[in-house]
């Protein structure tokens, strides 16, 4: 089965479109209510800005949306300190967050002292209080956590359907049903296992592995060797959808990015995929928005909290 582009992707690609540009830039946009940026680039106005860390394998990402849940700031850092959903290096995650915060502190002209935190599906309560514990030594309150295909549902607006979040190390996916998260399961099958894929197949190294990859020029030389682990990823899919019905399909996360992703998850879950086209940047946008496009935040997050001494 051909994949076929919901029309309802078409306002929320912009929203896309526009954090990956900021991201990439290290621009800064006027908030909603706010007329103008001064020279300095200090937001004017008593705007309400929001915070989410997405705390990934390959890369963290930091995001501020403004009331209206429209981005106004972004920042990315390339990272290791995530590994099968599991924070493997405190140290280093708790120094990659505070140095993207400080960077869009300075380019906002105002603290951030409150955040929000993705974490892969169905962790465990320790490990989600790892995660929230990163951004608490990094000087960040934490607001909510919210599982990472949640997040993602949230910028595109979706109600009743399945996100799947294929990122560097895991392959998760939540079906959402009126609004609410009826499943959600996660894998350890991402993007690294596409580059081991990779090295083995050609002999390369790891880190040359993982450069091919990323190489537009080298396209033709990945797509077909990484297609069986995409169609694992597919089958994750697949099974976690079984008894489910939903009306559409939605693909996100750096590792989906290849072009042939979504006609390899269309043929092995035999649904219409819909796939943003910087399906990067979907999740961590996703972090700091409300949830009243999708359902009530109880329902969405990962609630409660555990501080570091309960979690012990």
């Amino acid at each position: 089965m051909a994949p076929t582009a919901h029309p309802a992707l078409a306002p929320h690609e912009r929203a896309i479109a526009r954090f990956a540009e900021l991201v990439r830039t290290g621009a800064v946009a006027a908030p909603r209510g706010d007329t103008q940026l001064r020279g300095d680039t200090q937001l004017r106005g008593d705007t309400q800005l929001r915070c989410g860390v997405d705390l990934g394998t390959a890369n963290i990402v930091l995001a501020v949306v403004d009331e209206d849940n429209q981005p106004v700031a972004g920042a990315l850092t390339h990272s290791t300190v995530v590994r099968d959903g599991v924070v493997v290096d405190w140290l280093g995650a708790t120094t990659a967050v505070r140095g993207l915060k400080d960077r869009l502190e300075r380019a906002l002209g105002r603290r951030l002292t409150r955040a929000s935190v993705s974490i892969p599906p169905g962790i465990s309560a320790g490990d989600t209080a790892v995660f929230a514990n990163v951004l608490r030594a990094a000087e960040l309150d934490v607001v909510e956590v919210v599982d990472e295909p949640v997040a993602a549902a949230r910028v595109l607006g979706v109600r009743d359907g399945c996100v799947i979040d294929v990122g560097h190390g895991t392959t998760g996916v939540s079906i959402l049903v009126d609004g609410r998260v009826a499943r959600s399961v996660d894998q350890a099958t991402g993007g690294h296992h596409m580059t081991l894929v990779l090295a083995g197949a050609y002999g390369m190294s790891y880190a040359d592995a993982e450069a091919m990859k990323k190489d537009p020029d080298r396209q033709d030389d990945v797509l077909g060797v990484i297609r069986p682990t995409l169609e694992k990823m597919a089958t994750i899919a697949r099974d976690a959808l079984a008894g489910y019905d939903p009306p559409m399909v939605y693909l996100v996360g750096g590792a989906s990015s290849f072009a042939n992703a979504p006609e390899v998850f269309a043929q092995v879950i035999g649904r219409p995929i819909a796939r943003p086209v910087e399906p990067l940047y979907v999740t961590p946008l996703g972090v700091p928005m409300t949830a009243a496009g999708v359902s009530g935040a109880a329902a969405l997050s990962r609630e409660p909290v555990l501080t570091s001494e309960e979690a012990a």
